[in-house]
């Protein structure tokens, strides 16, 4: 008797935990007494969004947002702020995400899984390995109509099967695979898409356009009903028919004056109440797809009673509620699914993303006014300058020491915010990482070189009295640290 192809899977777990073979649906209502591995049509899910408009644009809006965030990799700091990170330029896992196979970049690849997030509430990432080599070197999404887990009793999940175009069935490990979902409340192994939620909703729309495609195209009536007195032969029936089709069928014919012979009555037919309805039913089930998805109409590109302010709270809020978590569950994936699978190189390290929320100048303006104000509070009451701009986040700016009059302070103070205010966060005085970069610079400090720090004391933090990096390994191999802190005046020039 042939082998099952669950059979072939079980032998590829260790022993202890393989059992007697059972297909995956009857196993997985076994564990959920029939509520689990609910009947599911990811590929109609799928090809809805090339069959309602309002669907379509959704998911391209938000599966490109998706897909032009940048994304960097980073070294952990023992601090555990964000701030404090170190950028890792190098590495396999990096130049993996960035160029995930031969045949697309990182956004065609984001853009692409996330369509299928949005539209079935899964995502697969398929990680190819050439043999021997135990790092992912490819990574490839696939439709997830295609996939199927293997559910397990002890183990909750065995593997994957991947059915391929032409029928092929293939077993998956565990670690061959990624998936991203949206948790089903009734099925824990699949996602839930709000897809399933206005399948109604979808049906209408594309019922009801189809219905006023029929109208325009196939209609035969000018508005009215032909009545015949008399009981018509077939010919002169076929030939009243392809006359009447011939003069008033198509969009071209519509409504021209209809001309009837051998005693033939012309009744009035009017658009009743139900067939305009059609218009409003239509906006209805646009705003029930909005819904589902949590779409507001700007996000659309509706930009009726819109403002300069109001448009950029809707940039705003649409990265905040939209982008962002779609971002937060790729990052999950990238940080505790696809890193460890690089090994003891990755230990330490941690893919983020760039946040895709605008800058609100009005906002930064008052956050710049109120530190200014609490610095000047700090300073009245007796505190020391040199850790009053570190204490409420203002860059450090030379301090003389000696009071300004009232007309050199204001104009000091006008030069200095308009400063800030026009991006100079970066050029105002600060410490930088100078590294001097040979076969005896290490790797940590190579990639510190050219950081910059908003204050002495956070320097110092890094490098103990101006030089010496907590992190270097050079000292391993017997060499002195290459790298030192130096202060740079607004231009950048170091001091």
């Amino acid at each position: 008797m042939a082998r099952t192809l669950l059979d072939a899977l079980l032998d590829r777990i260790p022993k202890a935990t393989a059992q007697t073979p059972v297909p995956f649906a009857s196993r997985a209502q076994t564990l959920s007494g029939g509520l689990f591995g609910s009947n599911r049509t990811a590929e109609g899910q799928m090809r809805a969004m090339s069959s309602v408009g309002t669907l379509f644009a959704i998911v391209d809006r938000t599966s490109n947002a998706t897909a032009l965030v940048d994304w960097k990799l980073y070294r952990k700091a023992k601090s555990g702020r964000d701030e404090d990170r170190i950028e890792v330029t190098t590495h396999a896992a990096l130049n993996l995400w960035n160029k995930p196979n031969q045949f697309m970049p990182r956004q065609e690849f984001v853009e692409a899984q996330q369509q299928h997030f949005d539209l079935t509430g899964e995502a697969w990432w398929i990680i190819a390995r050439h043999p021997g080599v135990t790092i992912p070197l490819e990574l490839w999404p696939v439709r997830p109509d295609r996939m199927t887990p293997v559910a397990d009793r002890d183990t909750f999940l065995k593997g994957y099967i991947y059915t391929s175009p032409d029928g092929e069935q293939i077993p998956l490990e565990l670690d061959e695979v990624i998936q991203l979902r949206r948790p089903n409340p009734l099925d824990p192994y699949r996602g839930l898409s709000p897809v399933l939620s206005i399948l109604p909703d979808l049906d209408t729309s594309r019922y009801a356009a189809e219905w006023s495609r029929a109208f325009f195209l196939n209609s035969a009536q000018p508005g009215g009903i032909i009545e015949v007195p008399v009981h018509l032969q077939d010919r002169e029936w076929d030939e009243m028919r392809e006359r009447w089709a011939e003069q008033h069928k198509g969009v071209a014919n519509a409504h021209k004056v209809a001309i009837i012979e051998h005693g033939a009555k012309w009744s009035d037919r009017t658009i009743s109440q139900r067939d305009m309805q059609f218009v409003e039913l239509r906006g209805a089930t646009r705003d029930a797809v909005r819904e589902a998805y949590g779409i507001s109409k700007t996000a659309l590109g509706d930009f009726e009673d819109i403002n300069r302010a109001t448009a950029l709270a809707a940039k705003s809020w649409f990265a905040e509620q939209q982008t962002i978590p779609r971002l937060e569950r790729i990052k999950a994936a990238l940080n505790h699914e696809l890193l460890p699978m690089f090994g003891a190189t990755a230990a330490g390290l941690e893919f983020d993303y760039e946040n895709p929320t605008p800058p609100d100048p009005e906002t930064e303006a008052q956050t710049l006014t109120a530190r200014a104000e609490a610095a000047a509070a700090l300073r009245t009451a007796g505190w020391e300058p040199a850790g009053i701009l570190s204490a409420v986040g203002l860059p450090d700016i030379p301090y003389t020491g000696a009071p300004a009059s009232a007309p050199a302070a204001a104009a000091a103070w006008s030069e200095s915010v308009a400063g800030l205010l026009d991006g100079d966060f970066e050029n105002a005085q600060r410490w930088v990482v100078v590294a001097k970069d040979d076969d005896d610079t290490c790797e940590p400090c190579r990639e510190n070189n050219g950081r910059t720090y908003k204050n002495r004391a956070q320097a110092w933090k890094d490098y103990p009295g101006g030089s010496g990096y907590i992190h270097c390994v050079g000292a391993e191999y017997g060499n002195e640290c290459r790298c030192r802190v130096v202060k740079r005046g607004r231009k950048g020039e170091g001091e």
